[in-house]
């Protein structure tokens, strides 16, 4: 279960960033997950809500937003989107050689602090 790695590096990067900015309490933190990240969101709510009782982030709130994954086709030059996890042809013309442009992100995008 990776999440349980991820839900640490997050805990310590928000803890961080709150102490340097003088604040001593975490009440939210806002991340945006790509679907074809591999990551399971409810697996990361559950393994940050362990985690946190330990921290400045005891009564946080994870809100995760998922983006979904979006592409390229090089061969029909269409741009699309799709709700899977994972793609295997151009949704278009099914052509083979495409570009995902998102869905494989995992970022910190703000949190809530007092």
């Amino acid at each position: 279960m990776h999440e349980l790695s991820i839900a640490q590096s997050v805990i310590g990067i928000i803890t961080e960033q709150c102490v340097r900015s003088g604040h001593s309490r975490i009440d939210s933190v806002n991340l945006r997950i790509g679907r074809a990240s591999g990551i399971m969101p409810d697996a990361l709510i559950f393994a940050f809500d362990v985690i946190k009782l330990e921290s400045i982030a005891l009564n946080a709130r994870l809100n995760i937003e998922e983006v979904p994954v979006t592409g390229l086709c090089k061969d029909c030059k269409s741009s699309f989107i799709v709700e899977e996890e994972y793609i295997l042809c151009c949704p278009v013309c099914r052509g083979k050689s495409f570009q995902i442009t998102t869905g494989r992100e995992m970022d910190i995008i703000d949190m809530e602090v007092s």
